[in-house]
């Protein structure tokens, strides 16, 4: 790529999305999540619906004279979160809400909120970054939160906007327990590592267990697994659903990500867009489905969507993360009961039809902060510290960057997770975290991602042909980067 100006790039570079072959049998949580967080429609991997996000907009108050200001720059209340729940010495100012900031000893953390819809988080950080040069210190952007999605975008080296880790003190030997894929992430051109997660975002099939007792006969993991073991065992099982009266998932989107994760090449290659046989297959396989009536067409993240996640609810199963399982379909341990399944643990979690990784949440330090110190060591705690990565692994039941602590827990035969009726996740989370292949990843998966979903939708709603849906998916894609126009 050849060298640009920093505001020009950051204004026209797209991001890359998540299209990885994972092998075997990821998860943000959103990200949403406790993650990925963020988002194919509007919101993305690591990211939690609206609902979970604090406000569209939210900024701390100034620091007192003299004291040191760290501004965070992320999209919803996750990180926020996790500083206020895990980080030593971290005094919020509103315990009830983490988006308020805090501080550490004399040093103001501020978090600048902005919601990920419409690219509006990119948009806020895009402009803070291409100011960062003549900022005051206190308003300088110190620490920004990035997905797989959109990485590349920042940590290109002709950018440099996101500091190459090494350049703060953080060595390999520091991210040595990391799963590869999450440094892989963040790794530019020059092989510099330039952010560091504290989720390792494996993925799997979520199933509710009271229809899977009434429909398969048991809630048993062997057979729940046989019955969804590839494309052909679940589109068999979505009919044996809709003949009990439930959907096989929420929407068709549900499961673009295994589909897309799982091909055999990029998005672009040698200048061209190409669709992979296994993303024509997830549009052929789900326009069957929502012929049959197996499912929907509604967005994710939309309410229709997430009507699942009460109880008794009429969806067998979701795909995704521990973060999805947690921070979008978690119940809300402030009410005695919530009405959801997971209050009642009625989750469980099997590999489904094909491995695959959703999202999670990166910590990049932004290059030109002015507080290095500060940010090196909130990057090395909420990423690499053991005994904060198993505070998060048990008290958030978020599976974490970490292969010894998740090592450990797997074998704990005192562990489990409430939400999936106190199933240990993390052996098979772990596994499915060791086979993410990332050697498709590109600066254009994200447009692709989002563009090509968009244009199947008419496709399934049946107001287009197939190949009508890949002419607008084209044209939507070469709009957004005109190189590919074709």
């Amino acid at each position: 790529m050849k060298k640009r100006t920093l505001s020009l790039i950051l204004a026209t570079a797209m991001v890359a999305g998540s299209l990885v072959g994972c092998g075997g049998g990821s998860a943000s949580s959103s990200s949403a999540p406790a993650q990925e967080p963020a988002a194919e429609a509007e919101a993305t991997e690591a990211e939690a619906p609206a609902a979970e996000t604090p406000a569209a907009e939210a900024e701390a108050a100034p620091a007192a004279d003299g004291a040191a200001v760290v501004n965070i720059y992320c999209w919803n209340n996750e990180f926020p979160n996790r500083m206020m729940d895990h980080y030593p010495g971290f005094t919020a100012n509103d315990p009830a809400d983490s988006t308020k900031g805090g501080k550490i000893g004399d040093t103001v953390i501020n978090f600048v909120v902005t919601d990920n819809k419409d690219n509006m988080y990119q948009n806020k950080l895009d402009e803070a970054l291409a100011a960062q040069a003549t900022a005051a210190d206190n308003d300088k952007v110190d620490i920004f939160l990035i997905e797989a999605d959109y990485a590349m975008k920042y940590t290109d080296p002709s950018v440099n906007v996101a500091m190459p880790l090494d350049e703060l003190g953080i060595t390999d030997a520091d991210l040595s327990k990391q799963f590869q894929y999450t440094k892989d992430v963040v790794t530019d051109a020059d092989g510099k590592i330039r952010g560091s997660s504290w989720q390792a975002c494996s993925g799997g099939l979520i199933f509710n267990r009271e229809i899977a007792k009434q429909v398969l006969g048991s809630d048993d993991l062997e057979t729940v697994q046989a019955a969804v073991a590839d494309w052909d065992a679940f589109n068999a099982t979505a009919q044996k659903m809709k003949d009990a009266g439930y959907k096989i998932v929420a929407t068709v989107n549900d499961t673009f990500r295994v589909y897309s994760n799982n091909v055999s090449g990029k998005w672009v290659q040698d200048g061209k867009i190409v669709v992979d046989d296994n993303v024509k297959k997830w549009a052929d396989d789900s326009k069957a489905l929502v012929d049959a009536g197996m499912t929907t067409t509604n967005d994710m993240w939309s309410d229709d969507w997430s009507k699942g996640f009460q109880a008794p609810g009429d969806v067998f199963c979701y795909f995704g993360p521990a973060w999805l399982i947690n921070f979008s379909m978690g119940a809300d341990p402030s009410k005695e009961d919530d009405g959801s399944i997971a209050h009642a643990g009625g989750w469980g979690l099997v590999n489904g039809p094909q491995g695959f990784y959703w999202g999670g949440t990166w910590i990049c330090a932004a290059q030109g902060t002015d507080n290095p110190d500060i940010v090196k060591d909130i990057i090395l705690n909420m990423t690499t510290n053991d005994d904060i990565m198993k505070d998060i692994a048990v008290k958030d039941s978020d599976c974490v960057n970490n292969k010894d602590v998740l090592n450990a827990l797997a074998t704990d035969e005192t562990f489990g997770n409430a939400i999936l009726g106190g199933q240990n996740p993390y052996q098979m989370l772990s596994e499915g975290a060791e086979k993410i292949d990332l050697s498709n990843l590109s600066e254009y998966d994200q447009a692709c991602v989002e563009e090509y979903q968009n244009a199947m939708k008419n496709f399934f709603d049946g107001n287009a042909t197939y190949d009508e849906a890949l002419a607008q998916f084209m044209t939507a894609v070469g709009e957004k980067h005109p190189e590919l126009a074709q």
